[in-house]
């Protein structure tokens, strides 16, 4: 790891190496290629799981053998990458997104596991910003735990903004007011799980106990743990001047049969932050406040069409800036190759988890 300065890096900064680094976005190689030419002995032979943004290892899965660590536990490996997807359509790549989701991620985690526990395993001496996640493979539950405290505006079909728009009254099981404006407080906390399918749907609790999703106190656990998480991260960002927007995250049963978390936790993908200094001023403009969140970049999308450039190194920047604000700590980028980086990272933790 580089550090660059003792502060955080300014936005002229951080473009100044977003610019730097971007002729690596082109030369990135796939994480398949990675394994199949040899870097990661362990995994000779196995196949990948592509993703939207990231690419997963399970063992067991189209033939691949078991990956187990010293105790039988099954291992999953989860390797992000720099890809970005909005809309459900892939739009090329973002420098450094991967390290700082991952960074954002592990800081995050270590807020919330005490209420809604972790399928990752702890690995000794292994960096913050690694891009390699290795966790227990687990039983997962079909359901994204999706908790409101503002009606964001948003253009995807799931977000309570477009049903409100589309003239809807009861969202999840919640009622809702009249004359509600984009962006504003909701009277509480609410659960609003979406389904997780080839197309996501918001649904109320009972969907999910009718279609044998999870049962009535399944459901309970998830939902009172990540309210207790919830409440965590937001009077964590209050000190910092940041609002927590709204978050979701995932849940499966490990080999013990406890619900914990999986997949990341309150990163700007998977959640919306607003600038709470610049809050009061934009409801009375009827702009959306400054954010630190995925939602910058959907603003940015166009149709089916990739991202120019320039804004690839405007999305950049602003994933650095938001990690440096919600953290407080300087981004410090591990300027290796990925291929470098990936080889090294999962070598070191298979051998410290087959042992």
């Amino acid at each position: 790891m580089v550090s660059y300065m003792t502060n955080l890096l300014t936005e002229k900064e951080a473009l100044h190496l977003v610019t730097r680094y971007m002729d690596r976005i082109n030369t990135t190689t796939p994480t398949q290629e990675i394994i199949d030419r040899g870097d990661i002995p362990i995994l000779n032979g196995f196949k990948v799981k592509p993703g939207k943004v990231s690419d997963s290892v399970f063992g067991g899965y189209h033939g691949n053998p078991l990956l187990n660590t010293g105790d039988g536990t099954p291992i999953r490996l989860m390797f992000r990458t720099n890809r970005i997807s909005t809309h459900d359509i892939k739009r090329g790549e973002i420098p450094f997104k991967d390290q700082v989701l991952a960074y954002n991620h592990n800081f995050m985690r270590k807020l919330v596991e005490p209420a809604i526990g972790t399928s990752q395993f702890e690995i000794p001496g292994l960096q913050m910003n690694s891009t390699v996640i290795a966790a227990e493979n687990l039983n997962t539950i079909m359901v994204e735990m999706v908790l409101r405290d503002y009606m964001a505006r948003s253009t995807t079909s799931t977000s309570l903004f477009v049903h409100y728009q589309n003239g809807e009254r009861v969202f999840c099981g919640h009622k809702l007011g009249k004359g509600w404006v984009a962006n504003q407080k909701l009277p509480y906390l609410m659960d609003t799980p979406s389904t997780k399918a080839e197309r996501d749907q918001s649904v109320p609790p009972e969907y999910l106990f009718e279609h044998g999703i999870c049962t009535p106190d399944e459901y309970i656990q998830i939902r009172n743990g990540a309210i207790e998480a919830y409440g965590r991260v937001a009077g964590f960002l209050e000190s910092k001047g940041i609002i927590l927007v709204d978050t979701k995250t995932e849940h499966g049963r490990n080999r013990d049969g406890s619900i914990v978390s999986q997949d990341e936790l309150y990163t700007m993908d998977s959640s919306r932050f607003w600038l709470d200094d610049d809050y009061e001023a934009s409801m009375k403009e009827g702009r959306d406040p400054v954010s630190y969140s995925k939602q910058f970049a959907r603003d940015m999308s166009q149709g089916d069409k990739g991202y120019t450039p320039e804004q690839q190194r405007i999305i950049a920047v602003r994933y650095i800036m938001g990690i440096q604000n919600l953290t407080g700590q300087t981004f410090e980028p591990d300027i290796r190759d990925r291929d470098k980086r990936i080889a090294a990272d999962t070598n070191f933790i298979l051998g410290y988890l087959m042992m």
